[in-house]
């Protein structure tokens, strides 16, 4: 992750130089302090509201100012400004913010109970947004009991799926470093009235994915 800037004409961004002006910007968070603050944010959003002292709601949102406060207490030299910046540049789409801001919460991953879309009058037609094929990274030794059983929420409440092979290996290099990438069937999961959401930058997610809807993808590692 790359350090957090501010641009005076385009506002916060990341990496070396404004994508709209290129401008050098002024930097706000350097790279570690930006993904101490960024982890910090999807354990409390995601994982531990209880410990950090917040209050989600049914939709996993929370109280900005809540959430500032938990962060000054735990972190020197943060403030509003930049657990909105991080927010706003998260390359995942980890977070999501809404009104002044007036609250906050993680757009997708959660372990502790939470409905993301209730009351949003979800429709249950295809969403545009939905490719035809995700993608989903694991460990190979998990792949027998996964032709078996399908894909299936584990410490998490949602099956994560991506949107690329390479996000897909990305995310299944945290349990193996050779990881296998399976081939999601999305249009067929939607023709069977199974729902796929669009959550971030490139995550989608789904209450399971059956073995019906699943091979093998080749990998540049697999050939």
């Amino acid at each position: 992750m790359s350090a957090l800037r501010e641009c005076p004409d385009h506002s916060y961004f990341g990496g070396e130089a404004c994508p709209t002006c290129g401008a050098e910007g002024e930097v706000l968070l350097d790279a570690d302090r930006r993904r101490r603050l960024s982890k910090f944010l999807s354990g409390a959003l995601r994982h531990f509201p209880d410990d950090a002292g917040l209050d989600l709601d049914g939709r996993g949102w929370a109280d900005y100012d809540a959430v500032v406060e938990a962060v000054v207490g735990g972190y020197t030299r943060a403030d509003a400004e930049h657990v909105r910046a991080v927010a706003a540049t998260d390359p995942k789409g980890r977070f999501e913010v809404e009104g002044g801001p007036d609250r906050i919460r993680a757009a997708y991953g959660h372990s502790v109970p939470v409905d993301l879309d209730a009351g949003d009058g979800a429709s249950d037609e295809v969403d545009s947004e939905i490719p035809d094929v995700l993608y989903h990274g694991t460990a190979p030794r998990n792949l027998d009991a996964i032709r078996e059983e399908g894909l299936v929420p584990m410490e998490r409440r949602e099956v994560h799926l991506s949107g690329s092979v390479d996000e897909a290996c990305e995310g299944g290099r945290r349990h193996a470093d050779d990881p296998a990438v399976l081939e999601v069937g999305a249009a067929a999961m939607w023709a069977d009235d199974r729902r796929i959401t669009r959550r971030g930058e490139g995550v989608y997610t789904a209450d399971r994915v059956p073995p019906a809807y699943l091979s093998v993808a080749e990998t540049p590692e697999r050939g």
